[in-house]
C-alpha cells in the first residue's frame, strides 16, 4: 500500500476535496500544513505552481486537485466517479462549474468597491439559479449516491455558512433543492471533518483583512475579528 501525504492549507477549498475524497475511500493519509505567505523551498520544489494542495504517493507529488481526485479514483477503493462513461464527463463537468463558483466567490470577497460586489453577488446567483435546475431527486448530486462533484460542492457552500453571519446577499435566495443539498453536505462526516474546528473564525479574520468591500462590511457590522491567519486560501 503506497503511503500517502497532502500538502494542506487551512482554509483551501481545493485541499477540503481531497481530504473529504482520502476520508470517503477510507485512506490513510498524513496531512502537512503550508504556510502560504512563507513557502518552503522543498515545497515550491513539488507544486510548480506554488499552491495546495499537493498529494505525495511515493515520494512522487501530484499537484493541482483535479490530477489528485483523479488519482485516487484510479488507485483507492470506494470510487466517487460513476461508472457510466457520459455520466462521468457530466461529473466532472459540474465539477469545473464548481471550480468558476468558487472563482466567483474569490471575487466577492475581493470586490474593492459596491459596483464590483454587486456584479459578483449577480454572477453567484446566476450560477446558484443554474445548478438548482441541474438538481433531481437528491440528497446528492446523483441522486442518493455521494461523488466527486458532492466532494466539491461541500467547501463551496461552506464559505456561506460565514457570509451568512455577515449579511444578508440573497445568492441562495429562491433554491430549495439547493438549500437541501448544501444541509445534507454539512451533515456528511467527511465533509465537516475537512476543515479544523477554528475554520469559522480563521475564515472570518481573513475575510476582514481584505482591502474590499466586503471587509468594510465585516468592520462596520460586527467589529474586526482577533486573532492570526497563518498564510493565505488559494483563491484560484
Amino acid at each position: 500500500m503506497s503511503s500517502l501525504r497532502l500538502m494542506s492549507h487551512a482554509l483551501c477549498p481545493y485541499v477540503q476535496r481531497a481530504v473529504i475524497s482520502l476520508t470517503e475511500k477510507g485512506a490513510v493519509f498524513d496531512r502537512t500544513e503550508i504556510d502560504l505567505a512563507d513557502k518552503p523551498y522543498w515545497f515550491l520544489k513539488i507544486s510548480p505552481l506554488g499552491k495546495t494542495p499537493v498529494l505525495v504517493s511515493d515520494d512522487q507529488p501530484v499537484f493541482e486537485s483535479a490530477p489528485i481526485l483523479e488519482y485516487l479514483e484510479d488507485t483507492q477503493p470506494h470510487p466517487l466517479h460513476p461508472a457510466c462513461s457520459l455520466e462521468r464527463a457530466r461529473h466532472r463537468a459540474w465539477i469545473e462549474f464548481g471550480s468558476a463558483m468558487l472563482n466567483n466567490i474569490a471575487g466577492f470577497y475581493n470586490a474593492p468597491n459596491a459596483a464590483a460586489f454587486d456584479a459578483k453577488i449577480a454572477a453567484l446567483s446566476a450560477k446558484a439559479d443554474r445548478l438548482e435546475d441541474e438538481l433531481q431527486v437528491g440528497p446528492y448530486f446523483a441522486d442518493d449516491t455521494f461523488s466527486l462533484v458532492d466532494a466539491v460542492f461541500g467547501p463551496v457552500f461552506r464559505y456561506f455558512d460565514t457570509f451568512d453571519k455577515i449579511g444578508e446577499f440573497g445568492i441562495l435566495a429562491g433554491c430549495p433543492e439547493l438549500a437541501a443539498w448544501r444541509a445534507e453536505l454539512a451533515a456528511r462526516p467527511s465533509v465537516a471533518a475537512a476543515v479544523g474546528a477554528d475554520y469559522p473564525e480563521r475564515l472570518m479574520v481573513f475575510l476582514s483583512r481584505r482591502k474590499s468591500y466586503l471587509a468594510r462590511k465585516i468592520a462596520a457590522g460586527i467589529g474586526e475579528p482577533s486573532g492570526e491567519v497563518i498564510g493565505q486560501p488559494l483563491e484560484a
